[in-house]
C-alpha cells in the first residue's frame, strides 16, 4: 500500500512540476521575444566591460611603473662625482668616476676605500639627490607654516 501511495505521489508531483516548468518556460519565451536587444547594444555591452577594465589596469599599474622607470633612468644618467648611491645589491658607496662610453661608474665603499666598478643600471637610488629633495620640501613646509610678522 505504501509503495502505491509513494508512486502516486511521485507521479502527481512530477506532473505538477512539469506543468509549472512549462508555464515558466512559456512566460520566459514571451518575455524574451518582447525584449529582443539590438545587435549594437549587445556589442557595446560585450566589449564595454573589458575595455573599462583594461583602461583601469593601465592607469593603476602600467602608467605608474613606466613613470618610475623613467625617473630611475634620469637619475642614473645624471650621476655626478661625489654622489652617495645605493646599488640594487645594497652596496652603499660614493661615485668616484662616471664613464659615459661604457655606461659604468666607479664607487668607493667602506672605510678601507674599496673601489668597485659597476654598470650604471645597477644604481637603485641616489641618496644625495634624495636628501636634497627632502631638505627642499622641509624648507617649503617651514616657510608655509611660519607666521608672517608685519614690519613696523
Amino acid at each position: 500500500m505504501k509503495k502505491k501511495f509513494v508512486k502516486a505521489l511521485a507521479a502527481l508531483t512530477g506532473a505538477s512540476m512539469m506543468t509549472v516548468m512549462g508555464t515558466v518556460t512559456a512566460f520566459a519565451e514571451e518575455a524574451a521575444a518582447a525584449e529582443q536587444p539590438s545587435t549594437a547594444s549587445m556589442l557595446i555591452s560585450t566589449f564595454a566591460l573589458p575595455l573599462i577594465l583594461l583602461a583601469a589596469l593601465y592607469f593603476i599599474m602600467i602608467r605608474p611603473q613606466r613613470k618610475q622607470e623613467k625617473e630611475t633612468l634620469e637619475m642614473q644618467k645624471s650621476l655626478q662625482i661625489g654622489d652617495e648611491v645605493i646599488t640594487i645589491g645594497g652596496i652603499v658607496g660614493i661615485v668616484l668616476r662616471v664613464e659615459e662610453a661604457t655606461k659604468t661608474v666607479v664607487l668607493e665603499t667602506g672605510s678601507d676605500r674599496l673601489k668597485i666598478r659597476m654598470m650604471q643600471d645597477a644604481i637603485k637610488e641616489n641618496v644625495t639627490l634624495r636628501e636634497a629633495k627632502e631638505a627642499e620640501k622641509a624648507e617649503k613646509l617651514k616657510a608655509r607654516t611660519q607666521p608672517k610678522v608685519p614690519k613696523e
